[in-house]
């Protein structure tokens, strides 16, 4: 199945959210930075989510989310936290977990996801078989 949104649309998406929840609007320069990619890169992204629907953008202006496009990020996010949420439940070190997570967060099938999803929160709700499992874990590595 092929993604409907490419891994830069996304990530982009995700950083014009974190931008705008912290400052009320996004900026190219801010996420180029963000990102580490030229200005002329992201502008030309952010003119294309605009087409696409995702922003409301004026040129040479700060830009917001449409109501779709604040959509998409927030399913981003679920998915981001999902992932995280379970990595962090395995032990993962810290890097470990932001890197991988930024590494299959997009070729995540929906019913994978869910699955994942189901899991932490039965080891949220079942902590015992929680521990089992991590117990289970640091015995088959030695």
């Amino acid at each position: 199945m092929a993604p409907l949104r490419s891994e830069s649309t996304e990530d982009h998406l995700e950083r014009i959210q974190d931008l705008v929840d912290s400052k009320g609007y996004a900026r190219v320069t801010d996420i180029a930075e963000a990102l580490q990619l030229s200005r002329s890169t992201v502008s030309n992204m952010v003119r294309r989510l605009a087409k696409r629907g995702y922003l409301n953008y004026e040129r040479y202006r700060g830009f917001t989310l449409t109501r779709e496009g604040a959509s998409v990020a927030r399913h981003i996010r679920h998915r981001h936290r999902i992932l995280t949420e379970l990595l962090q439940m395995l032990g993962l070190a810290a890097e470990v977990v932001a890197d991988d997570v930024e590494d299959m967060e997009h070729h995540l099938r929906p019913q994978t996801l869910q699955a994942f999803e189901s899991l932490v929160e039965h080891w949220r709700l079942e902590s015992a078989a929680h521990r089992g499992f991590l117990e289970f874990h640091r015995r088959r590595r030695r």
